[in-house]
């Protein structure tokens, strides 16, 4: 039953592994479909690239954004729009269409793996379960995927952060203005850190929408998680509210940001040590162990055995 059942497994593994496959190649040839008509237009911003992309959205991807608006709750789709937005995703129809591909994952897994163990010999709880497990395997893999990339955005704008303060504190040092400054560090800021790059933009085309400086620095504070911006829009606040030197602010916080990346690089140094004893426990020492006593125990055995 077992090396039936690892079949059976390994067939759906194949099955989910050449539809990912096609997924794949599909949004491939869109891509190179998209590259072809801005070539073809002689548009090459973004937002040709958007209108393109939305006038060329497949039937598919409109599908599953309907059924995600069928199952779609008010006050989820807002926290999930806020996680959306953590992920670098903005799009007003994001929160549908994510949990169309949840609900497609889920139907797609269940049939999926019915399909493959049916013939399979096992009772039907132990069926029923494990139809159940891997359909919601499925059903929470948009899940990992967000929270990884969520992770991934964090870290990086964490990493390019104290750069960035450097910089700002630079160009006011230099007599440029707060706004104008943060708007040189963000195009500087692209040729290391896109993620970076992009939320500054952001907060600078709010600011430029009428919204307060001290609000849209919080927005990117919310956005990004990273609580190290959250104190520079609290230190540029106390900084403008109590009169007090700017530059003198930004030159201290920069020195502290720096500061705690050392600290936080020693942390993760700290960390591998213990990261890597679970590795040699299970794969080095047990070959060492063999290699060491293997000999001395055949030749007990056949002094014993003679």
């Amino acid at each position: 039953m077992w090396i039936q059942l690892i079949v059976a497994l390994l067939a759906a593994v194949a099955t989910m592994s050449l539809g990912a496959a096609l997924l794949l190649a599909s949004r491939l040839r869109r891509e190179a479909r998209l590259a072809r008509a801005r070539v073809l237009t002689g548009d090459d911003d973004r937002s040709g690239d958007l209108h393109i992309a939305q006038e060329r959205a497949p039937e598919l991807h409109e599908g599953l954004r309907r059924l995600g608006e069928l199952v779609a709750n008010q006050e989820a789709s807002g926290q999930l729009r806020r996680n959306l937005a953590s992920a670098g995703i903005y799009s007003p129809t994001a929160p549908a269409t994510y949990l169309g591909y949840k609900v497609a994952l889920f139907v797609l897994g269940f049939a999926g793996l019915a399909t493959v163990l049916g013939p399979v010999e096992m009772q039907v709880t132990q069926r029923v379960l494990l139809i159940a497990l891997g359909s919601s395997a499925f059903f929470f893999l948009p899940n990992l995927i967000l929270a990884n990339r969520r992770v991934r955005r964090r870290e990086e704008v964490q990493q390019h952060l104290p750069d960035a303060v450097d910089m700002l504190e630079i160009c006011v040092s230099a007599g440029m203005g707060l706004d104008a400054a943060w708007n040189n560090v963000a195009e500087e800021s692209r040729k290391v850190s896109a993620v970076l790059a992009d939320e500054m933009e952001l907060t600078n085309l709010e600011i430029n929408l009428g919204v307060g400086r001290a609000a849209a620095m919080r927005h990117m504070a919310e956005r990004t998680n990273v609580p190290d911006i959250s104190s520079l829009v609290a230190l540029l606040i106390q900084a403008e509210r109590f009169g007090a030197s700017v530059v003198q602010a930004l030159k201290v916080y920069a020195d502290t940001m720096r500061e705690l990346r050392r600290q936080r690089a020693e942390e993760r140094a700290e960390k591998a040590a213990v990261k890597l004893l679970f590795p040699m426990v299970l794969f080095i020492f047990p070959p060492l162990l063999i290699v060491m006593v293997g000999p001395a125990l055949l030749g007990l055995f056949q002094t014993l055995g003679g």
